[in-house]
């Protein structure tokens, strides 16, 4: 329906085409602000609910044990592989359990995965690359996240949170505080949950626009071809370059696969043409944009160069072993 309304909007009543830079670039800022604002107003309401309801501390302390000897990453990274969504559109979902409480490295577990690995990339990747290759990718995937959530979690990056992520955590332990033990009606409380979502949205919707915005120009008017010609085989320097030109890139998984299929057709490396893949669908400015309203670009620096270290061994790891 969002996707409908775009094209509707964009090539008929603004008349501009398709395959028009400027048309294409619109027509992916429209689609995408509406699908992420509604996301992070249904995720937020949602967050609201369980936290009224259930209780986060629980939650917290229980992901927080040592004796799970790091499962809690891996559950995470889990549950990133299975939600179908991209870079951007994983952090609605990591706003609400960072306002949950749930600890920061469990969170980049959800956060590193979720645009990596997902049904659909998956089943493209079988019909394209067969299994070895869709095996690897995907397990790597939920390695990837898992490893790197738990390192993450171990530079203690907490205090890197933006003051507005600190202000939401104290008002949310406050209001379970308030409701814990009440038995107060579903529909007195839904005025407050519907209001503090609207809220997180309104406080989020500058950066939304302006991440969106930026992945729709590179969307819209960046020519096929141009990475090709710096990723050949005979570069030894391709994987780290791939990931450079990967990261200020947009796109999701499902979209990135045909693109790497033309690469890997011209000769680029299967292990770097993941690595191009995984920097696109991973790490991408816009999701940085995204990412400024929580943390300091101090831990949005740590998180992506960390991140990025992590794919370019996988890359080199990948045109050994496929």
């Amino acid at each position: 329906m969002i996707k409908s309304f775009a094209d509707w909007l964009i090539y008929g009543v603004l008349g501009l085409d398709s395959a028009n830079h400027w048309g294409a670039a619109l027509n992916f800022f429209v689609y995408d602000t509406i699908k992420i604002l509604i996301l992070l107003f249904l995720i937020s309401s949602l967050m609201g609910v369980i936290n009224a309801y259930f209780p986060v501390d629980r939650v917290k302390n229980f992901l927080s044990r040592k004796k799970l000897y790091g499962l809690q990453y891996f559950l995470a990274s889990l549950f990133g592989a299975i939600t179908p969504f991209c870079s951007c559109s994983s952090i609605p979902l990591f706003i609400g359990f960072v306002k949950g409480g749930i600890p920061l490295g469990v969170t980049f577990a959800f956060l590193i995965t979720s645009p990596l690995v997902n049904e659909v990339a998956v089943a493209m990747f079988l019909g394209t690359f067969g299994l070895k290759v869709t095996l690897v990718y995907a397990i790597s995937g939920i390695l990837l996240g898992t490893i790197g959530g738990f390192i993450l979690e171990k530079f203690k990056l907490d205090k890197y949170l933006s003051p507005w992520v600190k202000k939401i955590q104290e008002e949310s332990e406050v209001e379970t505080k308030l409701w814990e033990g009440e038995h107060i009606p579903f529909m007195k409380r839904l005025p407050k949950i519907i209001s503090d979502s609207w809220g997180i949205v309104k406080g989020v919707l500058l950066y939304v626009i302006i991440g969106i915005a930026i992945g729709g120009v590179i969307h819209g008017f960046v020519p096929n071809g141009f990475f090709e010609q710096y990723l050949t085989k005979d570069n030894p320097f391709a994987v780290p370059m791939a990931v450079i030109l990967g990261v200020p890139m947009y796109a999701n998984a499902a979209g990135i696969v045909p693109v790497i299929q033309v690469f890997v057709a011209k000769g680029v490396p299967m292990g770097t043409a993941l690595a191009f893949m995984m920097a696109v669908v991973g790490l991408s400015l816009p999701e940085a944009t995204l990412l400024k309203k929580v943390m300091t670009w101090k831990l949005i620096g740590i998180f992506f160069g960390t991140v990025s270290l992590f794919i370019i061994i996988l890359g080199y790891l990948f045109n050994i072993i496929l």
